[in-house]
């Protein structure tokens, strides 16, 4: 029953940050999903409904130089490979969607990571 309460809750941050990032057109979106094992981050852009950029820990690049992918080191892997990623496409501003996850831990690293490569938001 904690469980539930607790998704309940990040659903509901979740829906709070969508609307918020989506009144503001213009930039792409960065939104990431952590599960208790692996983390995804993608750069979507909106107006067109595609996927720009997709980075996880089960992608072969994360792979080659990480076996897990549940931790701190994983997440800011994953950020820097997507901050690569993304400047190479020419995408330099975004909006960070934290899909109703607190800022703190492996969120938080991830988004370090990705500012690092020189994208903003």
């Amino acid at each position: 029953m904690k469980t539930s309460e607790r998704e309940r809750l990040r659903l509901r941050r979740k829906n709070r940050v969508r609307l918020k990032v989506q009144e503001q057109k213009g930039r792409p979106r960065l939104t990431v999903f952590r599960s208790t094992k692996h983390i995804y981050a993608q750069i979507v852009d909106d107006n067109e409904g595609r996927t720009l950029v997709t980075m996880s820990s089960l992608s072969k690049n994360f792979k080659e130089q990480m076996k897990t992918g549940g931790n701190l080191k994983a997440a800011t892997l994953v950020g820097s490979l997507i901050g690569e990623a993304a400047a190479a496409k020419g995408i330099k501003e975004v909006h960070y969607d934290r899909n109703g996850f607190l800022y703190a831990g492996r969120i938080k690293a991830l988004a370090d990571a990705v500012r690092e490569k020189g994208i903003k938001f």
